[in-house]
């Protein structure tokens, strides 16, 4: 799993988050991407009386305290080896707690990740992407006009995962509209405030268990104790959660690919063709070995990167690496799985053609593959 040896909580987390993979995860997975748009909330709700969804928050506000991003990385890998739009449903807290925690007060801490720990934690959201607004977070429209007691918040979102089943939200608006990244500040608000409003259902290729939805803010009132940070610093903010998510999810591909390429070994073992188990037959061996090296060159990375990131070193280029390789390596993977299948792999009746359409989100969340590029050359 690692080339860096690991504690003994580590590995406990590790067997935790495998064993639910395994037993509540990996056998829902099927139902849940043919339910298309409809949240896994008993799943969910599962998860959290076990820790999993909190565990990555600081125990000083009731979490599991594995704040750090490495060991994240390998709980989501055993997570989304069980399935990956599960998997990453069920740690999705975390991204709304990077925010809150880079840029929150301690008040602010304590009142927005307290209620995520423990059994009944409700779900969170991030509010980024726009209609005209995707991986250039410096070009989002929405707005926050500043007012007696704080700002009305006035825009939409799309693309939301969990909007609408979330509770709380983090959202990132301008504070002056003629600017880019110096006047994106960020906001917590919480589901039910006036003039906050939500589209039907996005139907997605892939990773159907997190139901996203677009996000409407008619002059949304949001106090000044609500913002997170100073005006201006929601950027920062922003792309520290992107370094940390990048990583993170580059582990959730990773997952994915191990899934897939295990299946794939185990059906080429035991499936014949011209009287032999076709891992036999070179161009098969020679596809499976291509998967392995693949899977662990990238972990490696992936690894690399978060333990720079846990050292406190900047990483956004490498987070980004990391990223790219791991999700690129994800789709070389699926695909090769549903090729070693032949046309089984391409049936419903196998797992593999599912799981190549839900890694391809990752190519494209956080930052699309050629935007990673472009973060990587500008990181030189």
């Amino acid at each position: 799993m690692s080339a860096w040896p690991l504690s003994t909580e580590q590995r406990q987390i590790v067997e935790l988050c495998h064993e639910f993979a395994a037993k509540e995860i990996r056998p829902r997975g099927r139902e849940v991407d043919e339910a298309d748009v409809v949240t896994p909330v008993e799943l969910f709700a599962k998860a959290a009386e076990v820790g999993i969804t909190d565990f990555m928050i600081p125990q000083e506000y009731g979490g599991g305290g594995f704040t750090d991003v490495f060991t994240q990385c390998l709980a989501q890998e055993e997570l989304c080896w069980g399935d990956p739009g599960i998997g990453n449903l069920v740690c999705s807290n975390g991204f709304f707690a990077d925010p809150v925690l880079a840029l929150g007060t301690a008040e602010q801490k304590r009142a927005w990740l307290g209620p995520l720990t423990g059994a009944g934690a409700p779900m969170t959201a991030l509010a980024t992407t726009e209609p005209g607004a995707g991986s250039d977070a410096a070009s989002i429209s929405t707005a926050a006009e500043r007012v007696d007691g704080g700002y009305r918040i006035s825009g939409q979102k799309a693309w939301i995962s969990n909007a609408g089943a979330a509770k709380y939200y983090v959202v990132f608006a301008k504070t002056d509209r003629s600017k880019r990244s110096s006047a994106v500040s960020a906001f917590l608000l919480e589901d039910g405030a006036e003039g906050l409003s939500f589209g039907e259902p996005m139907r997605k290729m892939g990773q159907r268990a997190i139901v996203c939805r677009e996000v409407f803010f008619d002059r949304v009132f949001v106090p000044e104790h609500q913002r997170l940070g100073a005006e201006g610093q929601g950027f920062y903010g922003l792309m520290n959660t992107f370094d940390i998510s990048r990583v993170i999810l580059g582990s959730a591909a990773l997952g994915a690919a191990r899934a897939a390429y295990e299946y794939a070994l185990d059906y080429a073992r035991t499936r014949t063709q011209f009287g032999v188990p076709i891992i036999e037959h070179q161009a098969v061996a020679f596809r499976l070995a291509d998967m392995a090296t693949r899977i662990e060159s990238a972990r490696l990375l992936v690894h690399h990167a978060a333990r720079t990131l846990d050292a406190g070193t900047g990483a956004t280029g490498l987070a980004a690496m990391a990223k790219l390789t791991a999700t690129e390596t994800a789709s070389f993977v699926t695909w090769s799985a549903v090729q070693t299948l032949g046309g089984w792999g391409y049936s419903r009746e196998y797992p593999v053609e599912q799981w190549m359409r839900d890694v391809r989100l990752e190519e494209i969340e956080e930052g699309t593959s050629d935007i990673m590029r472009l973060v990587i050359s500008r990181n030189l």
